[in-house]
């Protein structure tokens, strides 16, 4: 009786004490993805070590679940200090100008996703952070890579600024974690989608607004031709890999650079039929913009082999089970 007793003591106090060591920073909590990753990682690890920062402090459940920072990407020493006042373990960096927005500003783009990059290496360089997960695209691919199954190690000629920068910090990470040691840990999102976060400039939102103009709307008018098919991931599953890639051991991260990521893939076409099966008068136009020439220059679906071996990366949502919770949601 006293040995049970004392092991169920132990293993609360050991998951407390896991709970509360570790202090996380996520930068750019308030985009499309920090929104929700802050949000699950607070019920992990518990409000108080979940320090959520942005440019601005707006009024969101975000800032009001937590603790919040402002902290512009760009300053060094404004995301320096709230290391050491903190007593922070691990940073999310997700401040990033996406590929259609960046587009308009390949400057301010390039700036924001590189610089913010380095800051953070140079910090776990110095030794002041234990861990960083970085985000990848699969906009490091360009028009010369395969596009069926686009293999982990291939052709990677990107023709787009957001992805020009990513494939440019893939091997700052590579090189950070060979040369000096740095945990840094990433994957190549695909075309990400949820029922929480409105569209954030991204050539693969069109498959976030169609369910939003399918219920108020009853119609959609596509940017992107009806064939033009990309690899997608349900939010949900996302943040389960993003966490789940940060909690393997690091003997398992066998990439440092960043790992393929894959769900389902889909066409414009696809999507607008699935949705039909709930709202059956709903209807789409094509209309395409030059977001096209971003979307036929990515993969039009991804082999993920290597993260599923490395560390048990396995998907849950397909297109049918995403439409009927996204439209539950939204509704």
């Amino acid at each position: 009786m006293i040995e049970i007793i004392f092991r169920k003591y132990y293993l609360y106090h050991s998951k407390t004490h896991n709970k509360m060591s570790t202090k996380i920073l996520i930068i750019g909590a308030c985009g499309q993805i920090g929104t929700e990753l802050t949000q699950k990682l607070r019920t992990i690890y518990g409000n108080d070590n979940v320090i959520a920062s942005d440019i601005r402090k707006l009024d969101t459940d975000v800032v009001k679940s937590g603790p919040f920072e402002v902290v512009n990407a760009l300053d060094f020493n404004q995301i320096e200090h709230i290391i050491e006042k903190h007593k922070i373990d691990e940073v999310y960096l997700m401040a990033a100008l996406l590929s259609a927005t960046a587009e308009k500003n390949p400057a301010f783009a390039w700036d924001l996703n590189m610089n913010s990059l380095f800051h953070v290496l140079n910090l776990a360089k110095a030794n002041k952070i234990k861990k960083i997960f970085w985000p990848s695209s699969i906009a490091v691919f360009g028009p010369t890579t395969p596009k069926e199954n686009t293999p982990q190690y291939t052709i990677m000629e990107p023709s787009t600024v957001y992805g020009i920068s990513k494939q440019s910090g893939e091997r700052w990470c590579e090189y950070y974690n060979h040369i000096f040691g740095v945990d840094v840990r990433s994957v190549r999102y695909p075309g990400l989608i949820s029922w929480s976060t409105l569209p954030g400039g991204g050539t693969t939102d069109y498959a976030v607004d169609i369910y939003h103009k399918a219920l108020s709307d009853g119609s959609y008018e596509c940017f992107l031709s009806s064939e033009t098919k990309m690899p997608m991931m349900y939010m949900d599953d996302a943040i389960r890999a993003t966490i789940d890639i940060m909690k393997a051991p690091a003997e398992q991260i066998k990439i440092r650079s960043s790992y393929n990521l894959a769900a389902m893939s889909f066409t414009p076409t696809e999507i607008a039929a699935e949705i039909k099966k709930h709202i059956p008068d709903f209807s789409i136009t094509y209309n395409p913009d030059f977001r096209q020439k971003i979307a036929d220059s990515w993969p039009a679906s991804i082999d993920d082999r290597e993260a599923r071996n490395d560390w048990g990366w396995k998907h849950e949502f397909d297109l049918e089970s995403m439409t009927v919770d996204m439209l539950e949601h939204l509704k």
